[in-house]
Protein backbone atom coordinates (compact mmCIF):
# COMPACT_ATOMS: atom_id res chain seq x y z
CA UNK A 1 0.00 0.00 0.00
CA UNK A 2 1.57 3.34 -0.99
CA UNK A 3 1.63 6.22 1.42
CA UNK A 4 -1.38 8.48 1.06
CA UNK A 5 -0.21 11.80 -0.26
CA UNK A 6 -1.64 14.81 1.56
CA UNK A 7 -2.59 17.78 -0.61
CA UNK A 8 0.13 20.39 -0.64
CA UNK A 9 -2.31 23.24 -0.16
CA UNK A 10 -2.36 24.55 3.41
CA UNK A 11 -5.14 26.58 4.99
CA UNK A 12 -4.16 30.16 4.21
CA UNK A 13 -3.44 32.78 6.82
CA UNK A 14 -5.91 35.70 7.06
CA UNK A 15 -5.58 38.16 4.21
CA UNK A 16 -6.84 41.67 3.58
CA UNK A 17 -9.97 42.03 1.48
CA UNK A 18 -7.76 42.61 -1.54
CA UNK A 19 -4.04 43.13 -1.86
CA UNK A 20 -2.67 46.25 -3.53
CA UNK A 21 -2.51 46.39 -7.31
CA UNK A 22 -4.64 44.75 -9.96
CA UNK A 23 -6.04 41.38 -8.88
CA UNK A 24 -5.67 39.70 -12.29
CA UNK A 25 -2.93 39.76 -14.89
CA UNK A 26 -2.08 38.22 -18.26
CA UNK A 27 1.62 38.66 -18.96
CA UNK A 28 2.15 42.42 -18.41
CA UNK A 29 -1.51 43.40 -18.76
CA UNK A 30 -3.59 44.00 -15.63
CA UNK A 31 -7.33 43.73 -15.04
CA UNK A 32 -9.64 44.78 -12.26
CA UNK A 33 -12.34 42.23 -13.12
CA UNK A 34 -11.87 38.53 -13.77
CA UNK A 35 -14.39 38.57 -16.61
CA UNK A 36 -12.37 41.24 -18.40
CA UNK A 37 -9.27 39.04 -18.19
CA UNK A 38 -11.20 36.02 -19.51
CA UNK A 39 -12.62 38.10 -22.38
CA UNK A 40 -9.13 39.38 -23.25
CA UNK A 41 -8.02 35.81 -24.00
CA UNK A 42 -11.13 35.18 -26.06
CA UNK A 43 -10.70 32.28 -28.45
CA UNK A 44 -6.97 32.12 -27.83
CA UNK A 45 -4.89 30.52 -25.10
CA UNK A 46 -3.50 32.18 -22.02
CA UNK A 47 -2.81 32.20 -18.29
CA UNK A 48 -4.54 34.49 -15.82
CA UNK A 49 -2.47 35.03 -12.69
CA UNK A 50 -4.60 35.75 -9.63
CA UNK A 51 -3.18 37.84 -6.81
CA UNK A 52 -3.46 36.90 -3.13
CA UNK A 53 -6.57 38.12 -1.38
CA UNK A 54 -10.30 37.53 -1.10
CA UNK A 55 -11.86 37.84 -4.54
CA UNK A 56 -15.58 38.49 -4.45
CA UNK A 57 -15.75 38.01 -8.19
CA UNK A 58 -16.67 35.38 -10.78
CA UNK A 59 -16.39 34.73 -14.53
CA UNK A 60 -17.82 32.74 -17.43
CA UNK A 61 -15.44 31.22 -19.98
CA UNK A 62 -17.12 30.63 -23.35
CA UNK A 63 -14.09 30.09 -25.61
CA UNK A 64 -10.34 29.53 -25.66
CA UNK A 65 -8.05 27.62 -23.31
CA UNK A 66 -7.40 29.34 -20.01
CA UNK A 67 -5.23 28.55 -17.01
CA UNK A 68 -6.43 30.22 -13.80
CA UNK A 69 -3.32 30.23 -11.59
CA UNK A 70 -2.81 31.58 -8.09
CA UNK A 71 0.25 33.81 -7.84
CA UNK A 72 0.69 32.31 -4.35
CA UNK A 73 -0.96 28.88 -4.01
CA UNK A 74 -3.61 28.80 -1.28
CA UNK A 75 -3.81 32.58 -0.90
CA UNK A 76 -6.08 33.52 -3.81
CA UNK A 77 -9.57 32.91 -2.45
CA UNK A 78 -12.84 33.17 -4.38
CA UNK A 79 -15.39 33.90 -1.71
CA UNK A 80 -19.16 33.67 -2.03
CA UNK A 81 -19.83 35.18 -5.48
CA UNK A 82 -21.28 33.15 -8.36
CA UNK A 83 -22.02 33.82 -12.02
CA UNK A 84 -25.25 32.72 -13.74
CA UNK A 85 -26.47 31.41 -10.38
CA UNK A 86 -24.00 28.53 -10.77
CA UNK A 87 -20.40 28.93 -9.64
CA UNK A 88 -17.40 31.20 -9.22
CA UNK A 89 -16.05 29.82 -12.50
CA UNK A 90 -18.45 28.68 -15.21
CA UNK A 91 -16.38 26.88 -17.85
CA UNK A 92 -17.61 26.14 -21.36
CA UNK A 93 -14.60 27.04 -23.44
CA UNK A 94 -12.08 24.80 -25.22
CA UNK A 95 -10.35 23.74 -22.01
CA UNK A 96 -9.20 25.04 -18.63
CA UNK A 97 -6.73 24.51 -15.80
CA UNK A 98 -7.09 25.53 -12.15
CA UNK A 99 -3.91 25.78 -10.08
CA UNK A 100 -3.59 26.77 -6.43
CA UNK A 101 -6.98 28.47 -5.96
CA UNK A 102 -9.40 28.33 -3.02
CA UNK A 103 -13.20 28.39 -3.47
CA UNK A 104 -15.47 28.92 -0.49
CA UNK A 105 -18.98 29.91 0.64
CA UNK A 106 -20.75 29.23 -2.66
CA UNK A 107 -24.55 29.07 -2.37
CA UNK A 108 -27.29 29.62 -4.94
CA UNK A 109 -31.10 29.32 -4.96
CA UNK A 110 -31.18 25.85 -6.56
CA UNK A 111 -28.81 24.44 -3.93
CA UNK A 112 -25.93 23.71 -6.34
CA UNK A 113 -23.59 26.60 -5.62
CA UNK A 114 -20.13 25.40 -6.68
CA UNK A 115 -16.58 26.58 -6.95
CA UNK A 116 -16.56 25.34 -10.55
CA UNK A 117 -19.38 24.51 -12.95
CA UNK A 118 -17.82 22.61 -15.86
CA UNK A 119 -20.14 22.51 -18.86
CA UNK A 120 -17.87 21.22 -21.62
CA UNK A 121 -14.25 20.32 -22.51
CA UNK A 122 -11.28 19.13 -20.46
CA UNK A 123 -10.45 20.51 -17.04
CA UNK A 124 -7.33 19.97 -14.93
CA UNK A 125 -7.56 20.92 -11.26
CA UNK A 126 -4.37 20.85 -9.20
CA UNK A 127 -3.49 21.96 -5.67
CA UNK A 128 -6.92 23.56 -5.14
CA UNK A 129 -9.27 23.74 -2.17
CA UNK A 130 -13.08 23.72 -2.14
CA UNK A 131 -14.79 24.32 1.19
CA UNK A 132 -17.93 25.46 3.01
CA UNK A 133 -20.11 25.40 -0.09
CA UNK A 134 -23.04 23.45 -1.47
CA UNK A 135 -20.84 21.77 -4.06
CA UNK A 136 -17.17 21.73 -4.99
CA UNK A 137 -17.24 20.83 -8.69
CA UNK A 138 -20.37 20.14 -10.74
CA UNK A 139 -20.31 19.20 -14.43
CA UNK A 140 -22.66 18.77 -17.34
CA UNK A 141 -22.14 15.99 -19.94
CA UNK A 142 -19.20 15.78 -22.35
CA UNK A 143 -18.44 12.14 -23.30
CA UNK A 144 -15.30 13.16 -25.20
CA UNK A 145 -13.67 15.10 -22.37
CA UNK A 146 -11.63 14.37 -19.23
CA UNK A 147 -11.78 15.88 -15.76
CA UNK A 148 -8.55 15.51 -13.76
CA UNK A 149 -8.25 16.41 -10.07
CA UNK A 150 -4.88 16.11 -8.32
CA UNK A 151 -3.50 17.13 -4.91
CA UNK A 152 -6.66 18.98 -3.87
CA UNK A 153 -8.98 19.17 -0.86
CA UNK A 154 -12.79 19.03 -0.65
CA UNK A 155 -14.08 19.96 2.80
CA UNK A 156 -17.52 20.74 4.33
CA UNK A 157 -19.39 20.30 1.06
CA UNK A 158 -22.67 18.74 0.00
CA UNK A 159 -26.29 19.06 1.13
CA UNK A 160 -29.64 17.24 1.02
CA UNK A 161 -32.23 19.70 2.33
CA UNK A 162 -34.92 22.22 1.36
CA UNK A 163 -36.70 19.63 -0.75
CA UNK A 164 -34.08 20.08 -3.51
CA UNK A 165 -31.96 17.45 -5.24
CA UNK A 166 -28.85 16.64 -3.24
CA UNK A 167 -25.50 18.31 -3.88
CA UNK A 168 -22.16 16.52 -3.50
CA UNK A 169 -18.51 17.37 -2.97
CA UNK A 170 -17.86 16.41 -6.62
CA UNK A 171 -20.64 15.47 -9.04
CA UNK A 172 -19.96 14.85 -12.71
CA UNK A 173 -22.30 14.09 -15.55
CA UNK A 174 -21.45 11.76 -18.42
CA UNK A 175 -17.79 12.61 -18.90
CA UNK A 176 -15.47 10.38 -20.89
CA UNK A 177 -13.03 9.98 -18.03
CA UNK A 178 -12.65 11.25 -14.49
CA UNK A 179 -9.23 10.99 -12.83
CA UNK A 180 -8.88 11.79 -9.12
CA UNK A 181 -5.48 11.35 -7.47
CA UNK A 182 -3.72 12.36 -4.22
CA UNK A 183 -6.81 14.27 -3.06
CA UNK A 184 -8.56 14.54 0.32
CA UNK A 185 -12.31 14.43 0.88
CA UNK A 186 -13.49 15.27 4.40
CA UNK A 187 -16.20 16.68 6.70
CA UNK A 188 -19.03 16.26 4.19
CA UNK A 189 -22.30 18.01 5.03
CA UNK A 190 -24.60 15.83 2.92
CA UNK A 191 -24.77 13.84 -0.29
CA UNK A 192 -21.87 11.78 -1.63
CA UNK A 193 -18.19 12.67 -1.56
CA UNK A 194 -17.51 11.68 -5.18
CA UNK A 195 -20.42 10.98 -7.53
CA UNK A 196 -19.65 10.51 -11.20
CA UNK A 197 -21.43 9.19 -14.28
CA UNK A 198 -18.12 9.02 -16.18
CA UNK A 199 -17.65 6.06 -18.47
CA UNK A 200 -14.10 5.49 -17.12
CA UNK A 201 -12.70 6.37 -13.72
CA UNK A 202 -9.22 6.38 -12.22
CA UNK A 203 -9.61 7.05 -8.49
CA UNK A 204 -6.19 6.41 -7.00
CA UNK A 205 -4.26 7.30 -3.82
CA UNK A 206 -6.92 9.50 -2.18
CA UNK A 207 -8.32 9.76 1.35
CA UNK A 208 -12.04 9.80 2.14
CA UNK A 209 -12.30 10.80 5.81
CA UNK A 210 -15.92 10.89 6.93
CA UNK A 211 -15.20 10.98 10.68
CA UNK A 212 -16.49 14.55 10.96
CA UNK A 213 -19.14 14.21 8.26
CA UNK A 214 -22.82 14.96 8.92
CA UNK A 215 -25.77 13.31 7.12
CA UNK A 216 -23.49 11.95 4.38
CA UNK A 217 -24.09 9.08 1.99
CA UNK A 218 -21.66 6.99 -0.14
CA UNK A 219 -17.95 7.77 -0.34
CA UNK A 220 -17.88 6.93 -4.06
CA UNK A 221 -21.05 6.66 -6.14
CA UNK A 222 -20.88 5.43 -9.74
CA UNK A 223 -24.66 5.69 -10.35
CA UNK A 224 -24.56 4.68 -14.04
CA UNK A 225 -21.75 2.14 -13.71
CA UNK A 226 -18.17 2.64 -14.89
CA UNK A 227 -14.96 0.87 -15.82
CA UNK A 228 -11.39 1.70 -14.80
CA UNK A 229 -10.03 1.50 -11.27
CA UNK A 230 -10.57 2.48 -7.64
CA UNK A 231 -7.19 1.73 -6.07
CA UNK A 232 -4.93 2.53 -3.12
CA UNK A 233 -7.41 4.80 -1.36
CA UNK A 234 -8.17 5.16 2.34
CA UNK A 235 -11.80 5.21 3.54
CA UNK A 236 -13.11 5.90 7.03
CA UNK A 237 -16.89 5.93 7.34
CA UNK A 238 -18.28 8.38 9.88
CA UNK A 239 -20.94 7.96 12.54
CA UNK A 240 -23.40 10.58 11.32
CA UNK A 241 -24.76 9.08 8.10
CA UNK A 242 -27.89 9.51 6.05
CA UNK A 243 -27.02 6.15 4.44
CA UNK A 244 -24.33 3.89 5.89
CA UNK A 245 -25.22 0.77 3.88
CA UNK A 246 -22.13 0.96 1.60
CA UNK A 247 -18.92 2.87 0.99
CA UNK A 248 -18.74 2.36 -2.80
CA UNK A 249 -21.88 2.01 -4.95
CA UNK A 250 -21.88 0.78 -8.56
CA UNK A 251 -24.84 1.35 -10.92
CA UNK A 252 -27.29 2.15 -8.13
CA UNK A 253 -29.47 4.29 -10.43
CA UNK A 254 -29.04 2.80 -13.91
CA UNK A 255 -26.84 0.49 -16.00
CA UNK A 256 -26.02 2.99 -18.72
CA UNK A 257 -22.25 2.38 -18.66
CA UNK A 258 -20.47 -0.99 -18.75
CA UNK A 259 -18.98 -2.01 -15.41
CA UNK A 260 -17.39 -5.35 -16.28
CA UNK A 261 -13.80 -5.43 -15.09
CA UNK A 262 -13.98 -2.38 -12.84
CA UNK A 263 -10.91 -2.93 -10.66
CA UNK A 264 -11.18 -2.24 -6.93
CA UNK A 265 -7.98 -3.19 -5.11
CA UNK A 266 -5.32 -2.02 -2.70
CA UNK A 267 -7.75 0.09 -0.65
CA UNK A 268 -8.06 0.36 3.13
CA UNK A 269 -11.45 0.92 4.73
CA UNK A 270 -12.78 1.02 8.28
CA UNK A 271 -15.69 2.00 10.47
CA UNK A 272 -15.32 4.24 13.53
CA UNK A 273 -13.77 2.58 16.56
CA UNK A 274 -16.31 1.36 19.04
CA UNK A 275 -19.25 1.63 16.65
CA UNK A 276 -21.27 -1.58 16.51
CA UNK A 277 -22.51 -1.23 12.94
CA UNK A 278 -22.18 -3.19 9.72
CA UNK A 279 -21.69 -1.89 6.21
CA UNK A 280 -20.62 -3.11 2.76
CA UNK A 281 -17.41 -2.02 1.08
CA UNK A 282 -18.74 -2.45 -2.51
CA UNK A 283 -22.46 -2.63 -3.29
CA UNK A 284 -23.21 -3.54 -6.91
CA UNK A 285 -26.40 -3.15 -8.92
CA UNK A 286 -24.75 -3.71 -12.34
CA UNK A 287 -24.85 -7.51 -12.30
CA UNK A 288 -21.51 -7.55 -14.15
CA UNK A 289 -18.26 -9.18 -13.05
CA UNK A 290 -16.26 -6.59 -11.13
CA UNK A 291 -12.56 -7.18 -10.52
CA UNK A 292 -12.43 -6.85 -6.75
CA UNK A 293 -8.95 -7.68 -5.57
CA UNK A 294 -7.27 -7.54 -2.17
CA UNK A 295 -8.50 -4.71 0.06
CA UNK A 296 -7.82 -4.23 3.78
CA UNK A 297 -11.20 -4.02 5.50
CA UNK A 298 -11.87 -3.28 9.13
CA UNK A 299 -14.35 -4.93 11.48
CA UNK A 300 -17.99 -4.69 10.44
CA UNK A 301 -17.27 -4.35 6.71
CA UNK A 302 -18.39 -6.95 4.17
CA UNK A 303 -16.30 -7.13 1.01
CA UNK A 304 -19.10 -7.21 -1.58
CA UNK A 305 -22.84 -7.36 -1.90
CA UNK A 306 -24.98 -7.77 -5.02
CA UNK A 307 -28.12 -5.64 -4.90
Amino acid sequence: MPLFALPLLAVPAPLPAQTAGAPYSIDDQSFGRLQDAVDAIGEGEGTIRIAPGYHRDCAVQTAGRIAFVAAEPGRAIFDGVTCEGKAALVLRGAGARIDGLVFQNMRVPDGNGAGIRLETSDLDVVNAMFRNSEEGILTADDPGATLTIDRSTFSRLGRCDRGLSCAHSVYTGVYGKVVVTRTRFEKGSGGHYLKTRAMTVDINDNSFDDTQGTSTNYMIDLPSGSVGQIANNMFVQGRNKENYSALIAVAAEERKNPSRGLAIAGNRASLPLGLNRKSVFVADWSGEALAIGANELGAGLTRFEKR
